[in-house]
Protein backbone atom coordinates (compact mmCIF):
# COMPACT_ATOMS: atom_id res chain seq x y z
CA UNK A 1 0.00 0.00 0.00
CA UNK A 2 2.86 2.36 0.77
CA UNK A 3 4.32 1.77 -2.69
CA UNK A 4 0.96 2.49 -4.34
CA UNK A 5 0.53 5.62 -2.23
CA UNK A 6 4.03 6.79 -3.12
CA UNK A 7 3.41 6.07 -6.81
CA UNK A 8 0.24 8.16 -6.90
CA UNK A 9 1.93 10.99 -5.01
CA UNK A 10 4.67 11.09 -7.64
CA UNK A 11 2.03 10.98 -10.41
CA UNK A 12 0.01 13.76 -8.79
CA UNK A 13 3.13 15.89 -8.39
CA UNK A 14 4.00 15.37 -12.04
CA UNK A 15 0.49 16.35 -13.19
CA UNK A 16 0.50 19.39 -10.90
CA UNK A 17 3.69 20.68 -12.52
CA UNK A 18 1.67 21.03 -15.76
CA UNK A 19 -1.69 21.76 -14.16
CA UNK A 20 -3.09 23.90 -16.99
CA UNK A 21 -2.37 21.22 -19.57
CA UNK A 22 -3.64 18.51 -17.24
CA UNK A 23 -6.83 20.46 -16.54
CA UNK A 24 -7.57 21.05 -20.22
CA UNK A 25 -6.91 17.37 -20.94
CA UNK A 26 -9.27 16.35 -18.15
CA UNK A 27 -12.11 18.44 -19.61
CA UNK A 28 -12.61 15.90 -22.39
CA UNK A 29 -13.28 13.17 -19.82
CA UNK A 30 -15.41 15.51 -17.66
CA UNK A 31 -17.77 16.42 -20.49
CA UNK A 32 -17.79 12.86 -21.80
CA UNK A 33 -18.82 11.35 -18.46
CA UNK A 34 -21.31 14.16 -17.83
CA UNK A 35 -22.92 13.65 -21.24
CA UNK A 36 -23.24 9.89 -20.68
CA UNK A 37 -24.98 10.40 -17.33
CA UNK A 38 -27.21 13.24 -18.58
CA UNK A 39 -28.31 11.46 -21.75
CA UNK A 40 -29.05 8.20 -19.95
CA UNK A 41 -30.97 10.13 -17.25
CA UNK A 42 -33.09 11.94 -19.85
CA UNK A 43 -33.73 8.71 -21.74
CA UNK A 44 -34.64 6.84 -18.55
CA UNK A 45 -36.99 9.63 -17.46
CA UNK A 46 -38.79 9.72 -20.80
CA UNK A 47 -39.06 5.94 -20.83
CA UNK A 48 -40.49 5.72 -17.31
CA UNK A 49 -43.01 8.45 -18.07
CA UNK A 50 -44.17 6.57 -21.16
CA UNK A 51 -44.36 3.29 -19.26
CA UNK A 52 -46.35 4.91 -16.45
CA UNK A 53 -48.84 6.32 -18.94
CA UNK A 54 -49.20 2.93 -20.60
CA UNK A 55 -49.47 1.10 -17.27
CA UNK A 56 -52.18 3.59 -16.33
CA UNK A 57 -54.31 2.03 -19.07
CA UNK A 58 -53.94 -1.38 -17.43
CA UNK A 59 -51.67 -4.24 -18.49
CA UNK A 60 -54.62 -6.68 -18.55
CA UNK A 61 -56.96 -4.30 -20.37
CA UNK A 62 -57.94 -4.25 -24.04
CA UNK A 63 -59.23 -0.91 -25.31
CA UNK A 64 -61.46 -0.66 -28.37
CA UNK A 65 -61.84 2.80 -29.87
CA UNK A 66 -64.13 4.30 -32.45
CA UNK A 67 -62.25 5.61 -35.47
CA UNK A 68 -63.84 7.61 -38.24
CA UNK A 69 -63.32 5.83 -41.56
CA UNK A 70 -61.69 7.64 -44.44
CA UNK A 71 -63.85 9.86 -46.62
CA UNK A 72 -63.58 7.33 -49.44
CA UNK A 73 -64.96 4.52 -47.28
CA UNK A 74 -67.86 6.66 -46.13
CA UNK A 75 -68.61 7.87 -49.64
CA UNK A 76 -68.61 4.32 -50.98
CA UNK A 77 -70.75 3.01 -48.15
CA UNK A 78 -73.84 5.05 -48.95
CA UNK A 79 -75.02 8.48 -50.00
CA UNK A 80 -77.32 9.03 -47.02
CA UNK A 81 -77.06 12.30 -45.11
CA UNK A 82 -76.40 10.69 -41.73
CA UNK A 83 -73.33 8.48 -41.64
CA UNK A 84 -73.20 5.76 -38.99
CA UNK A 85 -69.98 4.18 -37.80
CA UNK A 86 -68.07 3.16 -34.70
CA UNK A 87 -68.65 0.92 -31.73
CA UNK A 88 -72.21 0.11 -30.68
CA UNK A 89 -74.03 -0.94 -27.54
CA UNK A 90 -74.67 -4.39 -28.98
CA UNK A 91 -70.90 -4.77 -29.39
CA UNK A 92 -70.48 -4.34 -25.63
CA UNK A 93 -73.28 -6.86 -24.97
CA UNK A 94 -71.77 -9.31 -27.46
CA UNK A 95 -68.36 -9.09 -25.82
CA UNK A 96 -69.85 -9.66 -22.39
CA UNK A 97 -71.85 -12.69 -23.52
CA UNK A 98 -69.36 -14.43 -25.84
CA UNK A 99 -65.98 -13.87 -24.18
CA UNK A 100 -65.64 -15.86 -20.94
CA UNK A 101 -62.39 -14.10 -20.02
CA UNK A 102 -64.07 -10.70 -19.95
CA UNK A 103 -64.15 -9.79 -16.27
CA UNK A 104 -65.30 -6.21 -16.75
CA UNK A 105 -66.69 -4.45 -19.82
CA UNK A 106 -66.85 -0.65 -19.66
CA UNK A 107 -68.55 1.33 -22.44
CA UNK A 108 -67.68 5.03 -22.73
CA UNK A 109 -68.98 7.93 -24.79
CA UNK A 110 -66.92 11.12 -25.02
CA UNK A 111 -68.10 14.45 -26.33
CA UNK A 112 -66.79 18.01 -25.89
CA UNK A 113 -69.41 20.40 -24.59
CA UNK A 114 -69.57 23.86 -23.08
CA UNK A 115 -70.01 23.85 -19.31
CA UNK A 116 -71.22 26.89 -17.39
CA UNK A 117 -71.31 27.83 -13.73
CA UNK A 118 -72.68 31.29 -13.05
CA UNK A 119 -70.88 33.59 -15.50
CA UNK A 120 -67.88 31.30 -16.07
CA UNK A 121 -67.75 29.04 -19.11
CA UNK A 122 -65.31 26.38 -20.29
CA UNK A 123 -65.22 23.66 -22.93
CA UNK A 124 -64.87 20.33 -21.12
CA UNK A 125 -64.89 16.72 -22.24
CA UNK A 126 -68.15 15.15 -21.14
CA UNK A 127 -67.58 11.45 -20.48
CA UNK A 128 -70.64 9.24 -20.38
CA UNK A 129 -69.72 6.05 -18.55
CA UNK A 130 -70.86 3.44 -16.04
CA UNK A 131 -70.57 3.09 -12.29
CA UNK A 132 -67.82 0.44 -12.50
CA UNK A 133 -65.56 2.68 -14.62
CA UNK A 134 -63.06 3.10 -11.70
CA UNK A 135 -62.44 -0.67 -11.74
CA UNK A 136 -60.46 -0.24 -14.97
CA UNK A 137 -59.26 3.35 -14.76
CA UNK A 138 -57.55 4.23 -11.45
CA UNK A 139 -59.65 7.29 -10.68
CA UNK A 140 -59.03 8.73 -7.24
CA UNK A 141 -62.08 10.35 -5.68
CA UNK A 142 -60.97 13.39 -3.70
CA UNK A 143 -64.32 14.71 -2.48
CA UNK A 144 -67.80 13.17 -2.57
CA UNK A 145 -68.39 10.03 -4.64
CA UNK A 146 -68.30 8.62 -8.15
CA UNK A 147 -71.32 7.67 -10.22
CA UNK A 148 -73.51 4.89 -8.80
CA UNK A 149 -75.75 2.17 -10.23
CA UNK A 150 -78.82 4.11 -9.06
CA UNK A 151 -77.66 7.13 -11.06
CA UNK A 152 -77.58 4.93 -14.14
CA UNK A 153 -80.87 3.20 -13.44
CA UNK A 154 -82.86 6.41 -12.93
CA UNK A 155 -80.97 8.51 -15.53
CA UNK A 156 -80.01 10.96 -12.82
CA UNK A 157 -78.71 14.39 -13.85
CA UNK A 158 -75.57 14.15 -11.73
CA UNK A 159 -71.93 14.59 -12.63
CA UNK A 160 -68.42 14.12 -11.28
CA UNK A 161 -65.80 16.70 -12.22
CA UNK A 162 -62.02 16.55 -12.13
CA UNK A 163 -59.73 19.03 -10.42
CA UNK A 164 -59.06 20.98 -13.62
CA UNK A 165 -62.77 21.75 -14.02
CA UNK A 166 -62.95 22.60 -10.32
CA UNK A 167 -60.09 25.10 -10.53
CA UNK A 168 -61.18 26.81 -13.76
CA UNK A 169 -64.97 26.73 -13.49
CA UNK A 170 -65.68 26.94 -9.76
CA UNK A 171 -62.44 28.57 -8.61
CA UNK A 172 -62.95 29.31 -4.89
CA UNK A 173 -66.50 27.88 -4.61
CA UNK A 174 -67.22 24.38 -3.27
CA UNK A 175 -68.51 22.45 -6.31
CA UNK A 176 -70.17 19.55 -4.46
CA UNK A 177 -73.91 20.15 -4.37
CA UNK A 178 -73.77 22.91 -6.98
CA UNK A 179 -75.41 22.73 -10.41
CA UNK A 180 -73.38 23.05 -13.59
CA UNK A 181 -75.05 23.76 -16.92
CA UNK A 182 -73.98 21.50 -19.81
CA UNK A 183 -75.56 21.98 -23.25
CA UNK A 184 -78.63 23.65 -21.79
CA UNK A 185 -79.21 21.04 -19.05
CA UNK A 186 -78.29 21.23 -15.37
CA UNK A 187 -76.32 18.55 -13.54
CA UNK A 188 -75.71 18.29 -9.80
CA UNK A 189 -72.04 17.83 -8.86
CA UNK A 190 -71.69 14.82 -6.55
CA UNK A 191 -67.91 14.33 -6.50
CA UNK A 192 -64.46 15.55 -7.48
CA UNK A 193 -61.77 13.23 -8.84
CA UNK A 194 -58.08 13.62 -9.49
CA UNK A 195 -57.03 14.54 -13.02
CA UNK A 196 -56.49 11.51 -15.25
CA UNK A 197 -53.82 12.04 -17.92
CA UNK A 198 -54.58 10.66 -21.34
CA UNK A 199 -52.66 7.46 -21.92
CA UNK A 200 -50.56 6.54 -24.92
CA UNK A 201 -52.71 5.28 -27.71
CA UNK A 202 -55.60 7.50 -26.71
CA UNK A 203 -56.96 9.14 -29.81
CA UNK A 204 -59.60 11.76 -30.21
CA UNK A 205 -62.73 10.93 -32.08
CA UNK A 206 -62.81 13.00 -35.29
CA UNK A 207 -66.59 13.06 -35.31
CA UNK A 208 -66.80 14.56 -31.86
CA UNK A 209 -63.79 16.92 -31.69
CA UNK A 210 -63.23 19.54 -34.28
CA UNK A 211 -60.43 22.05 -34.64
CA UNK A 212 -62.20 24.57 -32.46
CA UNK A 213 -62.43 21.99 -29.63
CA UNK A 214 -58.68 21.91 -29.11
CA UNK A 215 -58.98 24.01 -25.93
CA UNK A 216 -60.70 21.35 -23.84
CA UNK A 217 -60.36 21.94 -20.10
CA UNK A 218 -60.79 18.90 -17.88
CA UNK A 219 -63.38 16.12 -17.82
CA UNK A 220 -66.94 15.84 -16.54
CA UNK A 221 -68.34 12.33 -15.92
CA UNK A 222 -72.07 11.66 -16.24
CA UNK A 223 -74.08 8.40 -16.33
CA UNK A 224 -74.04 6.81 -19.78
CA UNK A 225 -77.86 6.37 -19.93
CA UNK A 226 -78.26 10.05 -19.06
CA UNK A 227 -75.88 11.04 -21.83
CA UNK A 228 -77.73 8.80 -24.29
CA UNK A 229 -81.13 10.27 -23.47
CA UNK A 230 -80.05 13.92 -23.30
CA UNK A 231 -77.36 14.19 -25.96
CA UNK A 232 -78.58 11.51 -28.35
CA UNK A 233 -76.29 9.73 -30.73
CA UNK A 234 -76.51 11.99 -33.80
CA UNK A 235 -74.39 15.06 -34.23
CA UNK A 236 -75.54 17.48 -36.92
CA UNK A 237 -72.99 19.45 -38.93
CA UNK A 238 -74.00 22.47 -41.00
CA UNK A 239 -71.86 23.86 -43.78
CA UNK A 240 -69.64 22.65 -46.55
CA UNK A 241 -70.59 21.37 -49.97
CA UNK A 242 -73.10 18.90 -48.58
CA UNK A 243 -75.03 21.52 -46.63
CA UNK A 244 -76.46 19.67 -43.64
CA UNK A 245 -74.93 16.35 -42.63
CA UNK A 246 -74.84 14.22 -39.54
CA UNK A 247 -72.89 11.46 -37.89
CA UNK A 248 -74.25 8.77 -35.59
CA UNK A 249 -71.81 7.33 -33.05
CA UNK A 250 -73.06 5.25 -30.13
CA UNK A 251 -69.85 4.64 -28.16
CA UNK A 252 -66.41 6.21 -28.24
CA UNK A 253 -64.63 3.28 -26.65
CA UNK A 254 -65.09 -0.04 -24.89
CA UNK A 255 -62.57 -1.31 -22.35
CA UNK A 256 -62.37 -5.01 -21.52
CA UNK A 257 -60.43 -6.51 -18.63
CA UNK A 258 -59.14 -10.08 -18.67
CA UNK A 259 -57.89 -12.01 -15.61
CA UNK A 260 -54.23 -12.53 -16.55
CA UNK A 261 -51.68 -11.05 -18.97
CA UNK A 262 -51.28 -14.32 -20.85
CA UNK A 263 -54.95 -14.09 -21.87
CA UNK A 264 -54.64 -10.57 -23.30
CA UNK A 265 -53.41 -11.43 -26.80
CA UNK A 266 -55.75 -14.43 -27.38
CA UNK A 267 -58.70 -12.29 -26.25
CA UNK A 268 -57.51 -9.51 -28.57
CA UNK A 269 -57.64 -11.92 -31.50
CA UNK A 270 -61.19 -12.98 -30.60
CA UNK A 271 -62.30 -9.36 -30.35
CA UNK A 272 -60.74 -8.58 -33.72
CA UNK A 273 -62.64 -11.48 -35.31
CA UNK A 274 -65.96 -10.39 -33.76
CA UNK A 275 -65.52 -6.79 -34.85
CA UNK A 276 -64.48 -7.78 -38.35
CA UNK A 277 -67.54 -9.97 -38.62
CA UNK A 278 -70.02 -7.33 -37.41
CA UNK A 279 -68.52 -4.15 -38.87
CA UNK A 280 -68.51 -3.58 -42.61
CA UNK A 281 -66.13 -0.63 -42.31
CA UNK A 282 -62.82 -0.37 -40.51
CA UNK A 283 -64.31 2.01 -37.95
CA UNK A 284 -62.53 0.76 -34.84
CA UNK A 285 -59.07 0.52 -33.34
CA UNK A 286 -57.75 -2.06 -30.89
CA UNK A 287 -55.24 -0.79 -28.33
CA UNK A 288 -53.43 -3.34 -26.17
CA UNK A 289 -51.46 -1.63 -23.36
CA UNK A 290 -49.46 -4.83 -22.79
CA UNK A 291 -48.06 -4.61 -26.31
CA UNK A 292 -47.36 -0.92 -25.82
CA UNK A 293 -45.46 -1.72 -22.62
CA UNK A 294 -43.30 -4.23 -24.45
CA UNK A 295 -42.71 -1.80 -27.29
CA UNK A 296 -41.80 0.92 -24.78
CA UNK A 297 -39.28 -1.41 -23.11
CA UNK A 298 -37.72 -2.21 -26.47
CA UNK A 299 -37.68 1.47 -27.42
CA UNK A 300 -36.00 2.26 -24.12
CA UNK A 301 -33.21 -0.19 -24.83
CA UNK A 302 -32.65 1.21 -28.31
CA UNK A 303 -32.86 4.78 -27.01
CA UNK A 304 -30.34 4.08 -24.25
CA UNK A 305 -27.94 2.42 -26.69
CA UNK A 306 -28.16 5.34 -29.12
CA UNK A 307 -27.74 8.00 -26.44
CA UNK A 308 -24.96 6.06 -24.74
CA UNK A 309 -23.14 5.61 -28.04
CA UNK A 310 -23.35 9.31 -28.82
CA UNK A 311 -22.01 10.18 -25.38
CA UNK A 312 -19.31 7.51 -25.63
CA UNK A 313 -17.96 9.25 -28.72
CA UNK A 314 -17.11 12.29 -26.62
CA UNK A 315 -15.33 9.99 -24.15
CA UNK A 316 -13.42 8.45 -27.03
CA UNK A 317 -12.34 11.90 -28.18
CA UNK A 318 -11.27 12.68 -24.63
CA UNK A 319 -9.26 9.45 -24.51
CA UNK A 320 -7.49 10.30 -27.76
CA UNK A 321 -6.64 13.71 -26.30
CA UNK A 322 -5.17 12.06 -23.20
CA UNK A 323 -3.04 9.71 -25.32
CA UNK A 324 -1.80 12.68 -27.35
CA UNK A 325 -0.85 14.62 -24.24
CA UNK A 326 0.87 11.61 -22.66
CA UNK A 327 2.93 11.05 -25.82
CA UNK A 328 3.99 14.69 -25.66
CA UNK A 329 4.84 14.21 -21.98
CA UNK A 330 6.96 11.17 -22.77
CA UNK A 331 8.82 13.19 -25.40
CA UNK A 332 9.45 16.00 -22.91
CA UNK A 333 10.65 13.60 -20.19
CA UNK A 334 12.96 11.48 -22.36
CA UNK A 335 16.05 12.45 -20.39
CA UNK A 336 14.25 11.70 -17.09
CA UNK A 337 13.38 8.25 -18.41
CA UNK A 338 17.02 7.64 -19.39
CA UNK A 339 18.24 8.66 -15.93
CA UNK A 340 15.77 6.35 -14.20
CA UNK A 341 16.74 3.46 -16.44
CA UNK A 342 20.43 4.14 -15.78
CA UNK A 343 19.81 4.06 -12.02
CA UNK A 344 18.23 0.61 -12.28
CA UNK A 345 14.54 1.21 -13.05
CA UNK A 346 12.96 -1.63 -14.99
CA UNK A 347 10.66 -1.31 -17.99
CA UNK A 348 7.79 -2.33 -15.74
CA UNK A 349 8.52 0.60 -13.41
CA UNK A 350 8.38 3.07 -16.32
CA UNK A 351 5.12 1.57 -17.61
CA UNK A 352 3.51 1.73 -14.16
CA UNK A 353 4.64 5.34 -13.65
CA UNK A 354 3.16 6.73 -16.85
CA UNK A 355 0.10 4.48 -16.69
CA UNK A 356 -0.64 5.66 -13.14
CA UNK A 357 -0.51 9.29 -14.33
CA UNK A 358 -2.99 8.54 -17.12
CA UNK A 359 -5.37 6.63 -14.82
CA UNK A 360 -5.19 9.37 -12.18
CA UNK A 361 -5.99 11.96 -14.84
CA UNK A 362 -9.06 10.03 -16.05
CA UNK A 363 -10.27 9.21 -12.52
CA UNK A 364 -10.19 12.89 -11.57
CA UNK A 365 -12.05 13.71 -14.78
CA UNK A 366 -14.51 10.90 -14.10
CA UNK A 367 -15.32 12.17 -10.59
CA UNK A 368 -15.77 15.74 -11.81
CA UNK A 369 -17.87 14.45 -14.73
CA UNK A 370 -20.13 12.53 -12.35
CA UNK A 371 -20.80 15.69 -10.34
CA UNK A 372 -21.51 17.74 -13.47
CA UNK A 373 -23.60 14.91 -14.94
CA UNK A 374 -25.72 14.74 -11.80
CA UNK A 375 -26.48 18.48 -12.01
CA UNK A 376 -27.50 18.57 -15.69
CA UNK A 377 -30.63 16.35 -15.31
CA UNK A 378 -31.76 18.45 -12.37
CA UNK A 379 -31.52 21.60 -14.49
CA UNK A 380 -33.33 19.87 -17.35
CA UNK A 381 -36.16 18.89 -14.99
CA UNK A 382 -36.43 22.38 -13.48
CA UNK A 383 -36.03 24.47 -16.62
CA UNK A 384 -37.36 22.14 -19.30
CA UNK A 385 -40.01 20.43 -17.14
CA UNK A 386 -38.86 17.05 -18.46
CA UNK A 387 -38.68 14.01 -16.18
CA UNK A 388 -35.16 12.67 -15.65
CA UNK A 389 -33.99 9.68 -13.65
CA UNK A 390 -30.35 9.26 -12.58
CA UNK A 391 -29.65 5.59 -11.97
CA UNK A 392 -26.73 4.06 -10.10
CA UNK A 393 -26.02 1.95 -13.18
CA UNK A 394 -25.46 5.06 -15.29
CA UNK A 395 -23.04 6.50 -12.74
CA UNK A 396 -21.08 3.26 -12.43
CA UNK A 397 -21.07 2.73 -16.20
CA UNK A 398 -19.78 6.21 -17.00
CA UNK A 399 -17.09 6.08 -14.30
CA UNK A 400 -16.04 2.60 -15.41
CA UNK A 401 -15.81 3.75 -19.03
CA UNK A 402 -13.62 6.71 -18.03
CA UNK A 403 -11.29 4.41 -16.06
CA UNK A 404 -11.18 1.97 -18.96
CA UNK A 405 -10.34 4.76 -21.39
CA UNK A 406 -7.50 5.90 -19.13
CA UNK A 407 -6.12 2.36 -19.02
CA UNK A 408 -6.56 1.76 -22.76
CA UNK A 409 -5.20 5.05 -24.07
CA UNK A 410 -2.41 5.15 -21.50
CA UNK A 411 -0.90 1.81 -22.43
CA UNK A 412 0.74 2.89 -25.68
CA UNK A 413 2.48 6.01 -24.28
CA UNK A 414 3.64 3.99 -21.26
CA UNK A 415 5.09 1.18 -23.36
CA UNK A 416 6.61 3.72 -25.73
CA UNK A 417 8.39 5.31 -22.80
CA UNK A 418 9.54 1.97 -21.39
CA UNK A 419 11.01 0.79 -24.71
CA UNK A 420 13.24 3.83 -25.20
CA UNK A 421 16.95 3.14 -25.43
CA UNK A 422 18.50 4.38 -22.14
CA UNK A 423 21.70 5.56 -23.86
CA UNK A 424 19.78 7.55 -26.49
CA UNK A 425 17.51 8.92 -23.76
CA UNK A 426 20.48 10.24 -21.78
CA UNK A 427 21.78 12.02 -24.89
CA UNK A 428 18.41 13.71 -25.46
CA UNK A 429 18.44 17.47 -24.88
Amino acid sequence: MSEISSLFQISLRSLWMHRLRSGLTTLGIVFGVASVIAMLAIGEGASRQAQEQIAHLGSTNIILKTVKPSDIEIADASQQTIQEYGLRYDDAERFRDTIPDAQVVVPVRRRPQQAQYRSRRITAEVVGTVAWYPELVPIEVRIGRFLSSLDMHYNEAVCVIDETVQDTLFQFDDPVGQDVKIAGEYYRVVGIVKDVSAGIGDQEQPSERSSQDSGITGSIYIPLPTMKSRFGEIQIQIGGASGVSGERVELSEITIKVPTMDRVLPTRDVLAALLDQNHKKKDYQIVVPLELLRQAAQTKRIFSIVLGSIAAISLLVGGIGIMNIMLATVSERTREIGIRRALGARKKDIVVQFLSETILLTLIGGLLGMMVGACIPILVTILGRMPTVITAGAMILSFGISAGIGLTFGLYPAYHAANMDPIESLRHE
